[in-house]
């Protein structure tokens, strides 16, 4: 059995990271390349022997690196995100083969922010805190202490950016992490186990173990020794996970899925709303944050969608190591094949395709078409179910109200978008609209401080910033009386409190 594979020119270790070291499945996984549907390696399969293994090589390293003091912890963590600028190329090169992202914006912008992850965390914690309190002339402090073992699942849709987005503040807490990368996409997780280890993360620390849902989540997610757990991925999946966690008692944070609004008022820069709209088709739609529910005002609305289609014609959809493409494949045979049926679905309850409606049939694969429909049946589930795919839905509104009220009617709460040029109008709707993020005039705009999360169906918490910390810490309140202390320990030689 292979332990390792050339992906893009650059050697991936195959085998699972526990405790400091790699270990071997007996079983493997196909791990499929979406750009040609190749296979790029026999990725190992871990099961419940791979994860207890791994969360108790976690236990174990605990203690230390929780009492390391902070400076050191925080100078670990800069080598890691230096460790990871120096592979950046490298981890772009495999993770464009891995999950079939467009190669130029995991170099310019997915990597880059993967270090920024450890960078940022590393920085917070050494500002974590506030000063010492008073009440009834007793002094008060509150300190993150922290949890103990951290179990992380993580999606295919950005893999490497979304795990380290969990893992840089759960370190710098002090924790340690058992990971369970995406199936779909597991290499770059591999290559960051080297990378950590080499920046000098103590054994046992990290700890990653590749497998299916079934076989490797499941096991990790009712393990007993685990003391917190962030999930990223499908509504349906984090009911199971949290019916496994709940007989542990252990705290969730979720980020889920999403089925945002794009509001477009008659007094908005039309480019802007225009660009906006079509920026939704990064990464083939597959963004939990995308605003693929496009809500326009009545009275623009002709204008907004002809040039909405026209820039959509001129998307250039094709291989994405190609610095020319625009838009790539989706990631899996059985998610274009989802996708295609919520379209298919659409189409003949009457909804009508401008541009696209199905696979590309020059380009072949895992190839979709970038899509807009219109005259979806208000409720429909085109409407309403999160595609995850490169699909566009435009309705119209009349009133303000309208548009608050047509934005707002959805299960999800994760992001929404707004565009108006009125900044009266700007305060009043953003107030409105139920989500965790509503951006104005803009899009992904994301600061590392502050606190992200879904509202509704999209999640459970806030991560970022302070956010993060009261999340991955056991945060504890001591009270110190002003009287009572023994000096006298000529006896004992104790000092008692």
């Amino acid at each position: 059995m292979s332990t390792q594979a050339t992906v893009a020119g650059v050697q991936v270790d195959l085998r699972h990271w526990i405790g400091g070291e790699r270990v071997a499945s007996a079983e493997t996984f196909e791990d499929v390349s979406p750009i040609d549907e190749t296979v790029l390696a026999h990725v190992h399969s871990g099961g419940p022997g791979e994860i207890d293994r791994a969360v108790t090589a976690a236990r174990s390293a605990f203690a230390a690196w929780a009492s390391m003091p902070i400076g050191e912890r925080a100078a670990i963590l800069h080598r890691v995100a230096d460790g990871i600028d120096a592979r950046a190329e490298d981890l772009a090169q495999v993770e464009t083969a891995d999950n079939g992202a467009l190669l130029r914006s995991h170099r310019r912008g997915v990597m880059p922010r993967v270090a920024m992850n450890f960078r940022h965390f590393a920085d917070h914690l050494q500002t974590l805190g506030r000063p010492d309190g008073s009440i009834r002339g007793h002094r008060q402090r509150v300190t993150y202490d922290p949890a103990g073992v951290v179990a992380i699942i993580t999606p295919w849709n950005a893999p490497l950016m979304l795990a380290t987005w969990r893992i840089g503040p759960a370190l710098a807490a002090g924790n340690t992490v058992v990971l369970k990368p995406p199936e779909w996409a597991p290499l770059t997780a591999s290559l960051f186990a080297d990378i950590a280890h080499e920046a000098g993360l103590p054994a046992g620390v990290l700890n990653v173990v590749q497998g299916t849902g079934v076989e490797a989540g499941a096991p990790l997610t009712a393990h007993p020794d685990i003391n917190r757990l962030a999930f990223t991925g499908s509504v349906p999946t984090a009911g199971v996970i949290s019916r496994a966690a709940a007989a542990n008692i252990v705290p969730l944070s979720y980020e889920l899925g999403g089925k945002s609004p794009l509001v477009v008022f008659a007094d908005a820069d039309f480019d802007l709303a225009v660009g906006l709209a079509v920026e939704q088709f990064d990464n083939s739609g597959q963004v939990c944050l995308g605003a693929f529910r496009i809500l326009v005002e009545e009275t623009i609305a002709y204008s907004f969608v002809e040039e909405v289609t026209r820039r959509t014609r001129d998307i250039v959809q094709g291989d994405p190591r190609d610095e020319k493409t625009d838009m790539s494949c989706l990631i899996t045979r059985s998610h274009f094949e989802k996708v295609d049926g919520f379209v298919s679905r659409a189409l003949e309850a009457g909804a009508k395709a401008l541009v696209g409606g199905g696979p590309n049939a020059e380009l072949g694969g895992l190839y979709y078409q970038p899509t807009v429909l219109v005259d979806a049946e208000p409720g429909s589930e085109i409407l309403t179910e999160e595609v995850f795919g490169p699909v566009l839905t435009i309705q119209t509104f009349r009133t303000e109200e309208q548009a608050i009220s047509m934005a707002n009617d959805t299960r999800f709460g994760l992001a929404a978008t707004l565009v108006t040029g009125d900044p009266v109008r700007a305060e009043r709707v953003s107030s409105a609209l139920v989500a965790g993020t509503v951006w104005v005039n803009c899009f992904f705009v994301r600061d590392l401080g502050a606190p992200f999360g879904g509202s509704g169906r999209s999640g459970i918490g806030r991560e970022g910033g302070d956010w993060s910390f009261e999340f991955y810490s056991d945060i504890k309140n001591t009270v110190f009386s002003p009287e009572g202390w023994r000096t006298d320990t000529s006896t004992t030689g104790e000092h008692h409190g």
